[in-house]
């Protein structure tokens, strides 16, 4: 192999014993005497060049100790392999150029740094291992997606982000104003729009960013997230849960298949994470889950982050972020949670037809204290049903005029669901809040970088 072919850091693996060439950044760098280690990134992957004194010219060595943390560098040497380190691979150097000159400080320095430093400086702190290794894993996760629903048959279908409606809550909504001639909104979902694709093409997933306008400062928020929205015609409730768990165990077996480095560089088991791989999901219905709170409360047999005040649910109130924790720690694997109380639900979910009281709806809870994952349900597919349900919630008719109008032509029973991305990869890798599940978070507290 010619010193002039060029690797991946990743692929290194490929050519023990061979010369090859790298480009990378350096992200750190200790020695001493006639040794100098570089610790070098690339996109793919880190790896460790030792520099001896002996091996190179004087040059080169002096080139080496001159480097500055994070400057691009052009290095060539030979693939050694070492059990002990970063993908089982080092490299000796025979040849290193700088690509060009740092003309200014690199502000994160090996030391330790507070969250809101890091993230005050998220543009060049993607670059470090352990954001890294969680946009590797969101990676996998949204190539996961496609490939699930092109496997089962689904059309990509864009909503768009404008809206003039509301999918959900009103007061969640980013409101725009349209050159003071109107109004428009941020949508908070592309289910409505979906609704319409899947009526036209019967299997359709939208996926994209959508905004929530909710003053919230909890892990599990931010203002701006990406979701998952499949809708399917015809379809119904069980089917519906279906599709659910075949999707997520599906993504779980992808990343455990391809980023089991990146889950042990975050610290995180992979084991944890196999029940999920497997499926078999445990269904309850609302009542069950409210049954398996209160025995927990009473017992106090509490996971280490619920507070020990935490109150039983009420039939009728929905699950608080402490409730929907017990529940994730008594199971090894997501549950899903069926049936709840249709007054505390969207105006769009179908009524249970044995209880009316109850909607054809369900909630994905992950375990290990994640929360919810996934709302989804059977859609009302009855003309004269749905409006009542927008009447009674004050919505403006005109608005939902063209959805109502799905319902007067060829309707049928549909179902479908939303899943926030961020939530799904929070869990997977074991943060603790999904602001660094995405490239650059935008919450009440933060809009930059």
């Amino acid at each position: 192999m010619s010193p002039s072919t060029f690797s991946s850091i990743r692929d290194l693996k490929q050519h023990i014993g061979q010369t090859v060439s790298v480009s990378a950044w350096l992200t750190d760098k200790s020695g001493k005497g006639k040794i100098q280690f570089l610790k070098l990134r690339d996109g793919s992957g880190f790896v460790q060049a030792t520099v001896f004194k002996g091996d190179v010219s004087e040059d080169v060595f002096e080139a080496a100790k001159r480097l500055t943390q994070e400057q691009a560098v052009l290095v060539t040497g030979e693939v050694r392999a070492d059990d002990r380190a970063p993908g089982g691979v080092e490299l000796s150097v025979r040849g290193l150029s700088p690509i060009s000159e740092n003309h200014a400080e690199y502000a994160i320095t090996p030391k330790e740094h507070g969250i809101e430093f890091l993230m005050d400086h998220r543009h060049v702190w993607l670059r470090h291992r352990r954001p890294w290794a969680i946009m590797r894993v969101r990676d996998c996760v949204q190539r996961s997606i496609t490939e699930f629903f092109h496997a089962e048959g689904f059309v990509r279908f864009d909503a768009p982000f404008f809206t003039s409606n509301a999918g959900e809550n009103t007061t969640d909504l980013f409101e725009i104003d349209l050159f003071g001639e109107d109004k428009a909104y941020l949508a908070q979902t592309g289910q409505l729009y979906a609704e319409a694709g899947a009526m036209a093409f019967g299997k359709v997933y939208t996926f994209g960013p959508t905004f929530r306008a909710e003053k919230s400062k909890t892990r599990r928020h931010l203002l701006e997230f990406w979701m998952i929205e499949p809708e399917v015609a015809p379809s119904n409730h069980i089917q519906n849960m279906d599709l659910q768990e075949r999707m997520v165990s599906y993504i779980v077996r992808r990343v455990l298949e391809e980023c089991r480095g990146e889950l042990e560089l975050l610290g995180r088991d992979p084991s944890k994470l196999q029940p999920a791989a497997e499926g078999h999901y445990p269904r309850i219905t609302y009542t069950e889950a409210l049954d398996i709170i209160r025995k927990h409360i009473e017992d106090r047999d509490l996971p280490p982050n619920v507070q020990d005040d935490v109150q039983p649910v009420e039939w009728g109130d929905d699950l608080g972020a402490p409730h929907e924790t017990i529940l994730g720690y008594h199971f090894d694997r997501p549950v899903i949670v069926e049936r709840y109380p249709a007054a505390i639900k969207a105006f769009y979910m179908q009524p249970d037809p044995a209880d009316p009281r109850l909607a054809l709806c369900d909630d994905m809870i992950a375990p290990e204290g994640y929360g919810e994952i996934i709302g989804g349900s059977e859609r009302i597919h009855d003309y004269e049903l749905l409006k009542s349900r927008i009447e009674h919630e004050g919505l403006p008719l005109e608005a939902f005029d063209w959805y109502l109008d799905l319902r007067r032509v060829g309707s049928v029973p549909h179902a479908g669901y939303g899943m926030g991305l961020e939530r799904l990869i929070a869990w997977l890798t074991g943060i603790d809040h999904i602001r660094e599940a995405i490239p650059f978070p935008r919450m009440l507290t933060r809009m930059r970088p």
